[in-house]
């Protein structure tokens, strides 16, 4: 049986910036081929895309992901009831989220302010302020953070305000909590879709991720350099010399390897119907692959961009729908590029990716259903053999409504 897989291969000069950082502030790396690599975790990067969706599609397509459940759940509870308490709302939504997900929420600790060790009168403030803080009660968290889609937060809404008079005994009752199952494990959002969801306590509503994106990694070897950098006291006098602050930030430049991929049939099983009743599988299938195509492509992690302004897009984007299985073209730099006398790497890694685009097609009999291209640069321009030529707006469309027709036939 044929799938619907849909690969996405960037390539993304950054300037000096710090895109990824570890414990230490350094930016990430690691060793492929022999040498030290720029790296941005593949995590960093499905972050900036999960936050690229706001500006992409309806709050009504997307989750949340909090430890705060009660609360968000508690805040639609007193929508639908009004009368409802916040405190009561925090009880109700409790109880129906450890039915639905069999996650335990407790309150948690409260987090004691610090004390003013130079001032009495501040320090008995501090005091005061705080006793008043430890008689407001707090809504009960879950010990991790827990991603539901809009729906499944208003579903769960909805049988706890139905449960409301004894929701002990409500959902004592197995169809009554069979339904909390039901609704916390349907319903997806595009996001959870996407990119999966873990529960700890109840592996039973894992939802497995349709997208996989791997560590995005420079085609060349690269040096991580440090900048020091000094702040000036605006109030100094002409005779006060020095800095009022010093430090330093690492930083490095590189041309990056980015791959995604996407399971197409997978995301339309995790989507179901999506958000509207009365939609056909594949509208929100279509959706969420756009979404995720131009979200991938334009997004960017922001990890000093104050610092760096690193706000540039792409110098080269081929994807390709596929039938078979994904394809990493990242062993075109295994051998890392060199950067010729005034060439720069973006030249040489468009070469490469061409050559190992159309070598591991051939050998391995990996052909792809269709290729779309978008480049942007005179050194981009082997590319251009790759695939059919289209602006990012053209791509995103013809992605769309070519898994779509395959949707279509899969109804």
């Amino acid at each position: 049986m044929s799938r619907t897989v849909v690969d996405i291969h960037v390539l993304q000069t950054v300037p000096p910036s710090n895109l990824n950082r570890d414990d230490t502030g350094t930016p990430k790396s690691a060793v492929y081929g022999g040498v030290r690599r720029s790296r941005v975790s593949s995590q960093a990067w499905k972050r900036a895309t999960r936050t690229a969706f706001r500006q992409l599609l309806d709050p009504a397509e997307l989750g949340v992901r909090t430890k705060k459940v009660a609360e968000l759940i508690g805040e639609t509870i007193r929508e639908l009831q009004p009368v409802v308490t916040p405190e009561e709302s925090w009880e109700l939504a409790k109880a129906v989220v450890e039915a639905g997900t069999g996650a335990s929420l407790a309150v948690p600790e409260r987090k004691k302010p610090k004390k003013n060790k130079n001032s009495a009168k501040a320090a008995k403030a501090a005091e005061e302020a705080e006793g008043a803080e430890e008689a407001k009660p707090l809504p009960p968290e879950s010990k991790y953070l827990m991603f539901l889609s809009a729906q499944q937060r208003r579903g769960l809404a909805e049988l706890a305000v139905e449960g409301r008079e004894d929701i002990g005994g409500f959902l004592k009752a197995k169809a009554n909590k069979e339904r909390a199952r039901e609704i916390a494990d349907t319903r997806h959002s595009v996001d959870i879709a996407l990119f999966g969801r873990m529960v700890a306590d109840g592996a039973d509503i894992n939802v497995d991720a349709a997208a996989q994106v791997a560590h995005a990694l420079s085609v060349h070897a690269v040096e991580n350099e440090s900048d020091y950098y000094t702040a000036v006291d605006d109030r100094n006098e002409a005779d006060e010399t020095g800095a009022g602050m010093i430090g330093t930030v690492e930083f490095n430049s590189a041309t990056l390897y980015r791959y995604a991929a996407l399971d197409v049939d997978r995301l339309a099983d995790n989507l179901g119907q999506g958000v509207a009743e009365d939609a056909d599988r594949a509208t929100p299938v279509r959706r969420a692959v756009e979404a995720f195509v131009r979200g991938f492509v334009s997004s960017l992690p922001t990890g000093k961009i104050n610092t760096f302004a690193h706000h540039t897009p792409p110098d080269a984007v081929v994807v390709k729908l596929r039938e078979r299985r994904s394809v990493n073209f990242v062993g075109a730099f295994e051998e890392p590029t060199m950067a010729e006398s005034g060439s720069g790497h973006v030249r040489q890694a468009s070469e490469r990716l061409a050559e190992q685009i159309a070598d591991v097609e051939r050998e391995f009999g990996e052909e792809a259903l269709a290729t779309w291209v978008v480049l942007a640069g005179r050194n981009t321009a082997k590319l251009a053999e790759a695939g059919t030529r289209v602006t990012l707006d053209e791509l995103v469309a013809s992605v769309g409504a070519a898994v779509a027709e395959r949707q279509g036939g899969r109804q």
